[in-house]
């Protein structure tokens, strides 16, 4: 009974093991077989070598043993370049160093046709890099690193094309001149700054005198008007003056001019004088007067 007992719990045992091993490869298999492929990814199936193609996102059952997955990321990525070491057309040697911006548009072919995609970028890039700084000028490199970016992109693009890769973009971050250029460069980019500053004083300082010359230009016209007004009119007050006296003397008579002539006559004689000069039209003035007189009373008396 005991023995019995014994071998029927070893083999319950035994049939536990069995099922957790069971269950255990059931697992294994499910979480090989089943692969969640998010929505930036895909994987590139191979069955016994053979493509397949390129399955997700989501859910994708592979056979263990059978089939083989290289999973691709979509998503926009980028290649740091090292420093590289370019000879410029007049001999310079110079540092560039820069950054490829790229992504996968055929997952399948970003497999199939290229080992290393990293590596046969950047192979290409400082080669193109060194073929497009040898036909450029020291001066003209600094200035044209647009023209530079544009190139290498182009000509990256057309050979990653095939690969099933885009090439988004290519940035130069640094140019690095030799030193003594660069010390040189300090010195001109002075040089520079101080014939402007010179030449912005110049400059403000003719714009100063013009401004200055204008304005004593505008004051001299302003006097000449102010002169000319006040010309114009002490002639009229000069004008009217005389109208007036002219208008006045046309209403006075001969008696009131030996009246006048009289009391001139009074004011003399009170004077220490002992010449007096007398005009011509006086006597005229008092003789005419008196044979005026005369001749009235003459009348009067008739």
């Amino acid at each position: 009974m005991n023995t019995a007992s014994l071998l029927l719990q070893a083999s319950d045992i035994v049939g536990y093991v069995i099922a957790g091993l069971v269950l255990i490869l059931i697992i294994a298999f499910l979480a090989y077989s089943i692969k969640i492929v998010r929505e930036y990814e895909r994987v590139v199936v191979f069955t016994l070598g053979r493509l397949v193609g390129a399955k997700g996102p989501g859910i994708v059952f592979v056979l263990p043993f059978i089939n083989r997955v290289n999973k691709i990321d979509l998503r926009e990525r980028f290649l740091e370049v090292p420093h590289q070491t370019c000879i410029t057309k007049d001999n310079a040697p110079t540092d560039i160093d820069f950054l490829i911006y790229y992504k996968v548009v055929d997952a399948t072919q970003s497999v199939v046709q290229v080992q290393n995609f990293e590596g046969a970028s950047i192979g290409i890039a400082t080669t193109t890099l060194r073929a497009v700084v040898g036909d450029i000028p020291l001066d003209e490199l600094l200035a044209k690193r647009e023209q530079i970016n544009q190139v290498l992109r182009t000509k990256l693009d057309e050979v990653t094309e095939r690969w099933g890769i885009k090439i988004t973009n290519v940035e130069i971050r640094e140019i690095r001149p030799p030193k003594d250029v660069q010390e040189a460069m300090v010195k001109q980019m002075s040089a520079e700054r101080n014939r402007r500053a010179m030449v912005t004083e110049a400059d403000g300082k003719r714009e100063s005198a013009i401004l200055v010359a204008e304005g004593e230009k505008k004051a001299t016209i302003l006097k000449a008007e102010g002169d000319k007004q006040a010309a114009i009119l002490r002639a009229q007050g000069y004008s009217e003056a005389l109208t007036t006296i002219f208008n006045a003397a046309k209403g006075i008579d001969s008696k009131t001019m030996v009246l006048q002539y009289l009391d001139t006559l009074k004011a003399l004689g009170q004077s220490p004088s002992t010449k007096y000069i007398f005009p011509m039209e006086f006597t005229s003035i008092f003789a005419s007067s008196i044979r005026k007189q005369m001749k009235e009373a003459e009348e009067e008396e008739k």
